[in-house]
């Protein structure tokens, strides 16, 4: 049976030969036809076990029903029957939908709520695929379904499909264990059967001097930071190095430790929370916005009034916050602000005079900061900026509660994007992951990011059809040069690892091959 409106690559065709014969995690960057080769697979096992389901698994909705749509695009009208799962669906008629259809597309959460209620079994499930399958960890829905498909389905073959599994070899074992893994297929854009299908990316980092105007607020911080280690220290709780992630697992222990009544630890948890406060604070200096920190601070202020805990009342009252604050206000009182939104907006503007067709997704970690670049762009002529965020409803730095976009109106703002009716997309962590977002011109990473998996997933919109630029803006000796050497680092340590771990189960294959023979 061939496809519609479709030809494989050479290396999507080489990927596909693997996964017909074992369970395979196929490490492909964002845009690269990981999908094609899941519908290539679906197909394969359809026509071995005629009968059989497959079972295509996304984390949200937007991705679940973008995954349908590709395979209805593409596959034959009369082949199979496609049904998409959601928790707004009654049980019974998902029993049902479950009965009758030959390929079901669902988030991870509600088959394994449909498998807790025995609502059906997965016994005639023939292919089971795990997109972002770097979430298939711990307690994680993934697991749950994995697990039971592994205990009931008769005829069994996975495929988990990822950007990056990451650089920590334990957690890629984690999940090639949970996957039952067998063959790892691993790409980049510089693989030799890859390559010709690209185009040139080019790469720009663009550095801004941290402005001596914010070096006394920096060093007020920064005393009060290195004040609650200093004393973490002397009470023997903390060794060793001190930043926000160290300090969040230290809180996690002295919470448990309160819990047995330890005064030390209830006065660690105090000093604990005021670090890992402060330490947010330097960051948005460092590295977003005055206007961000500004409304950051106020929100601690305002959480003192409301004697939210002692520990913010403590930190609202220090003289160093005070005259931070202060200071703060002053330089906002003289138009100042954060180095790189002029610099964004240079580059951007330099951009479109270049090609006034071209689009943007400016990627940052803040709300806030999202929402500072849209009005500082909009004042900008051929710019059509759009904010794109995920649907959470999360609390914003002036404690108030900001409610994200829902999935339509998220619909709305990509559908603008494709249509030109939107040229600069402003994406938190949403627009990283799979989302049929059309490809840019450039991406321009606010700030760096030290995640190997998010930084390949966020420079793999652009370069793919057409030449594509990645821009990188980074503050100077701030915690941004770190972040930015640190996901190279991870993304050359993620080769090395899977490299290894391939080995490791080619190994064992062979390992399990002879037993087989010599028994």
């Amino acid at each position: 049976m061939s496809l519609l409106n479709l030809t494989p690559r050479d290396y999507q065709k080489a990927i596909f030969k693997t996964t017909m014969g074992a369970n395979t995690l196929v490490v492909l960057p964002t845009g690269l036809g990981k999908t094609l080769i899941a519908l290539m697979l679906v197909v394969e096992r359809q026509k071995a076990f005629p009968g059989s389901k497959a079972l295509f698994l996304a984390p949200t909705r937007p991705l679940v029903e973008q995954h349908l749509n590709y395979f209805k695009k593409n596959l034959p009208e009369l082949f199979a029957t496609l049904e998409i799962f959601t928790g707004s669906v009654d049980a019974e008629k998902r029993r049902k939908l479950f009965q009758r259809a030959d390929i079901i597309f669902s988030t991870p959460q509600c088959i394994a709520n449909d498998l807790k209620s025995c609502l059906y079994s997965l016994d005639e499930v023939s292919l089971i695929i795990i997109d972002e399958a770097h979430r298939c960890l711990k307690n994680y829905s993934y697991t749950y379904v994995v697990n039971k498909y592994k205990e009931q389905a008769k005829n069994q073959r996975i495929l988990g499909l990822t950007a990056s599994p990451g650089s920590d070899s334990e957690i890629v074992r984690e999940i090639c264990r949970h996957l039952d893994i067998k063959e790892i297929e691993l790409r980049t854009r510089d693989s030799a059967d890859v390559a010709p299908y690209l185009q040139n990316l080019d790469f720009t980092k663009t550095e801004v001097d941290f402005p001596k105007e914010f070096l006394e607020i920096k060093v007020l911080l920064q005393r009060i930071f290195d004040g609650c280690v200093d004393k973490l220290r002397s009470r023997n709780l903390l060794f060793g190095v001190a930043n926000k992630i160290i300090l969040l697992k230290l809180q996690g222990n002295l919470f448990s430790r309160m819990q047995q009544k330890d005064f030390n630890a209830l006065i660690g948890v105090s000093l604990t929370a005021q670090a890992i406060k402060i330490s947010h604070a330097l960051e948005l200096l460092e590295t977003q916005t005055l206007s961000g920190l500004s409304e950051y601070l106020n929100s601690l202020i305002k959480q003192a009034e409301e004697k939210k805990s002692k520990a913010v009342v403590n930190l609202v009252n220090s003289g160093e916050f005070k005259a931070a604050l202060l200071s703060l206000k002053r330089l906002q009182e003289r138009g100042i602000e954060h180095p790189k939104i002029n610099a964004l907006y240079e580059l951007i503007n330099s951009e479109l005079k270049e090609n006034k067709n071209a689009k943007f997704i400016v990627f940052t970690q803040f709300r806030e900061t999202a929402s500072t670049i849209s009005l500082n762009l909009s004042r900008m002529e051929n710019a059509r900026p759009s904010v794109f965020v995920g649907q959470a409803k999360k609390t914003n730095s002036s404690g108030s509660k900001t409610s994200g976009l829902n999935q339509k109106e998220q619909k709305e703002i990509i559908e603008k994007f494709k249509s030109g009716d939107v040229n600069i997309l402003i994406a938190t962590s949403i627009g990283e992951e799979g989302l049929d977002i059309p490809e840019v011109s450039a991406v321009i990473f606010y700030e760096p990011i030290p995640s190997a998996i998010r930084k390949i997933q966020r420079a793999g919109r652009t370069a793919r059809l057409a030449p594509g630029k990645l821009f990188i803006l980074i503050t100077k000796d701030t915690r941004d040069v770190a972040h930015h050497y640190a996901s190279a680092a991870r993304e050359r340590k993620m080769h090395r690892t899977i490299g290894q771990i391939k080995d490791e189960l080619k190994t064992q294959n062979k390992t399990k091959t002879l037993d087989y023979f010599r028994s």
